[in-house]
């Protein structure tokens, strides 16, 4: 299971490394597209769509269907929940350091005040 959700977060994250990418799954967050209107919309080759489609693809963010000659694709099921849940649990992590940091930067402050209190007086 483990080996699993870590493939799927791996090629997620390959499949956002590309600008082209990101901006095809923001696209299908609007509605369903051709690959022949996002090889358009992105002034690329039907090849080279194809291409960024099957990654995004693989990863689980996207999915496609052929009707006669026209292959639709929409968002996947997986969506970003992976990726997400991944992001979040970092998020916390260091959400709880930096507030750990805090105290100890405030605890510093006061004592140095106290210090120089205690100097002047």
């Amino acid at each position: 299971m483990v080996q699993y959700t870590s493939a799927r977060l791996d090629a997620s994250f390959a499949a956002l490394s590309d600008a082209t990418r990101r901006g095809v799954l923001e696209r299908l967050g609007r509605a369903d597209a051709s690959i022949t209107d996002l090889a358009e919309k992105f002034q690329m080759t039907l090849t080279g769509m194809k291409k960024h489609v099957g990654v995004l693809e693989q990863a689980g963010l996207v999915t496609t269907e052929k009707v006669g000659r026209v292959r639709t694709c929409k968002l996947g099921r997986h969506r970003l929940q992976a990726v997400t849940a991944w992001i979040d649990r970092y998020r916390q992590l260091w959400d709880s350091r930096f507030d750990e940091l805090d105290e100890v930067v405030e605890e510093l402050k006061r004592k140095e005040k106290v210090d120089g209190r205690e100097k002047r007086g």
